[in-house]
């Protein structure tokens, strides 16, 4: 897969994401976990700083998939589907 290529599923990925988040069946507990790993993924702070070398760029590539992970076991995939079909076919 391209860079590109990879750019245009990561993006569709967090358009789901926030589709999803607004949808009242997605669970409260659901909604916190992929809210929490959006928002570590994008706001500027880190638990582990990344002027530390290596485990300061670590923490991103893992921390952020594990909420992610959590969030996709708590949430139907019956909900994650219907956006991605919904965003498939706006194409």
């Amino acid at each position: 897969m391209s860079l590109k290529g990879l750019y245009q599923k990561f993006k569709k990925e967090i358009k789901v994401y926030k589709l999803v988040l607004k949808d009242k069946r997605t669970p409260r507990l659901g909604k916190f976990f992929l809210g929490l790993a959006i928002g570590y993924f994008f706001l500027p702070f880190d638990l582990i700083p990344d002027f530390i070398p290596v485990l300061g760029h670590v923490d991103d590539a893992v921390i952020v998939p594990l909420l992610i992970y959590i969030a996709i076991k708590l949430i139907p995939k019956e909900i994650f589907s219907e956006y991605r079909n919904q965003l498939q076919l706006e194409k």
